[in-house]
């Protein structure tokens, strides 16, 4: 597949034509994927121009464009052809047909991902409106993140679906259930599922959403899917995905043993046919994928690993457990994107954009400059974005101090990151600040290549 793809890439993408020659490759000599160089967004990407990144040169053809955030807040552009949508549509699908028996059950999907040029939300719309097309009985409604618009689809429309599905980032989406539950919305009355995406979160999350929402099965009713801009769903959760997530989560020396970290990573199966994994060889994933821009042998960057399906399940006896049936499709986990990067409802959140908040006059002068930033979790399992700040040498903490470095790097978010200022709800967009004093051993110790996030 990935020769394939190689092959005609190379005689049909003028900027891959130049990206091979200026690495010294001859097509006409690769025999082999690994003679074929990575490809990654700042070497290719960021460097040709737009239309030559395209099949015969032609931005035209495509359908529509989609676009995300970079560090400096510049969009990246990623052109879609129907053909592109296809191997999409079928992890959608999988996940429908084989979690929520959509296929025979009337089934409301509410899209609850950020609408308009970014990503999430219209790709997903496309997605569910291609399942109703191809005979589900699936109805679309895509209220976006608002939630009082989601609230009131739901009660005007729900009722009359065997199910409700609520498509979108994990936060987010709890932050919709709960206030639903403050509104008195009767959750379990719509037989509600949920599809997320953008996010790992724990499998004690999964059981605490789906008690508020309703969901009797958190194993076939909620169901993760690992997307990206560049290529859009690359895998997505399975039922058997799912009971071998929670088998690991409950014993994490065997977790560890596999996937090399104590962290619980997402989980998904994948088809090599349409999206073909292979590590990096430095614990990172690339793919290569067919579209309207190809992408081959590209890093992306995101730290995993893959496990062929009979590894996976041979693990899981061997200690005991039978994860059941399901699909004969390779594993892929990851643990998040490894450039320095903390995901928040759905948003790349960068350190270069928290760097111009701590910059700016009124915060600089009593801070160095560094800062950890990560996510944490509150008692009530919702997620906030927290910053460890350094105070200068000699600067004392105060609240007015924390409350001027949070309002700053607000600012600045809101200014820089548009999927920020989009995906993430106003009453979670100023981050909790922490200040620390120079040199604090556990965030800021000396003599230690100092690194700007955290999990």
């Amino acid at each position: 597949m990935v020769l394939e793809l190689f092959r005609d890439a190379a005689g049909d993408v003028p900027a891959y034509r130049r990206f091979l020659a200026e690495q010294g490759v001859d097509p006409s000599a690769v025999s082999d994927p690994g003679q074929i160089p990575l490809m990654t967004k700042d070497g290719y990407h960021l460097r040709f121009p737009l239309p030559e990144r395209c099949r015969g040169g032609r931005l035209e053809a495509a359908a529509m464009v989609a676009l995300s955030s970079g560090s400096s807040g510049r969009a990246t552009v990623w052109p879609r052809s129907e053909r592109d949508e296809k191997p999409v549509i079928a992890r959608f699908a999988q996940v429908f047909r084989d979690g929520f028996g959509a296929d025979r059950r009337s089934t409301l999907a509410v899209v609850c991902f950020a609408l308009g040029n970014w990503v999430g939300g219209m790709y997903t719309v496309a997605a569910c409106r291609n399942l109703s097309a191809a005979g589900f009985p699936v109805t679309v409604a895509a209220p976006g993140n608002d939630i009082d618009e989601i609230l009131r689809v739901v009660g005007e429309v729900g009722g009359h679906f065997e199910q409700v599905v609520l498509l979108g980032y994990p936060p987010f989406v709890k932050n919709v259930i709960d206030a639903g539950v403050a509104r008195g919305v009767d959750w379990p009355a719509y037989d509600v599922k949920l599809v997320l995406a953008g996010e790992v979160f724990s499998e004690q999350w999964r059981d605490l959403v789906a008690a508020r929402a309703g969901i009797g099965d958190p194993v076939s009713g909620v169901a993760s899917l690992y997307g990206t801009a560049d290529a859009g769903v690359l895998g997505n959760e399975t039922p058997l995905s799912v009971r071998v997530r929670r088998f690991l989560a409950d014993r994490p020396e065997v977790a560890t043993r596999l996937f090399g970290d104590s962290r619980l990573p997402t989980l998904v199966q994948y088809d090599p046919a349409a999206r073909f994994f292979e590590s990096a060889g430095d614990g990172t994933l690339a793919f290569s994928a067919d579209g309207m821009v190809p992408l081959v042998r590209y890093h992306i960057a995101d730290e995993g690993g893959l496990l062929p399906y009979p590894e996976m399940v041979a693990l899981c006896r061997e200690h005991g457990f039978d994860p059941g049936d399901g699909p004969d499709l390779p594993f892929v986990y990851v643990f998040g994107r490894s450039l320095f990067t903390v995901s928040f409802f759905g948003a790349n959140v960068y350190p270069e954009n928290v760097t111009v908040g701590l910059e700016r006059p009124g915060v600089s002068d009593w801070t160095t400059g560094r800062f950890v930033l990560r996510t944490v979790e509150d008692a009530d399992h919702d997620r906030h974005l927290s910053v460890v700040v350094e105070l200068a040498t000699g600067a004392e903490p105060s609240p007015e101090r924390a409350g001027l470095a949070a309002e700053s790097i607000r600012a600045e978010l809101l200014r820089l990151n548009s999927e920020f200022a989009n995906y993430v709800p106003a009453s979670y967009q100023t981050p909790r600040i922490e200040l620390r004093p120079a040199d604090d051993p556990e965030f800021f110790p000396r003599g230690v290549k100092h690194r700007y996030t955290r999990r």
